[in-house]
């Protein structure tokens, strides 16, 4: 069985108008490699001090889906709009 995949994604949005650019041009790609928002944007809490006010969590059914979709070209082409509008962290974990 294949261990699912993982986007983990803490920004700091500084061009909101920018940023949601790069959310209306995302869609494709998530829902093209079958991903599934767990977490995206909502209340946050951050105990330690954290400085990023936007976390993304996204599923995907391997880790190997969750690389390819952010390799697409069609997140690629996306990615320049997140870019340019934010700044953070962003990772790809294998589940457990």
């Amino acid at each position: 069985m294949n261990k699912k995949g993982y986007w983990l994604v803490m920004l700091t949005v500084t061009d909101p108008e920018g940023y949601q650019r790069y959310r209306d041009a995302i869609g494709d790609a998530i829902s093209s490699f079958g991903g599934r928002y767990l977490a995206r944007g909502g209340q946050v809490t951050n105990p330690e001090g954290s400085e990023f006010g936007r976390h993304v969590v996204v599923e995907f059914d391997s880790y190997e889906t969750a690389l390819n979709c952010y390799r697409s070209e069609v997140y690629q082409a996306a990615l320049r709009h997140r870019r340019a509008a934010s700044s953070g962290h962003f990772a790809i974990v294998e589940g457990v």
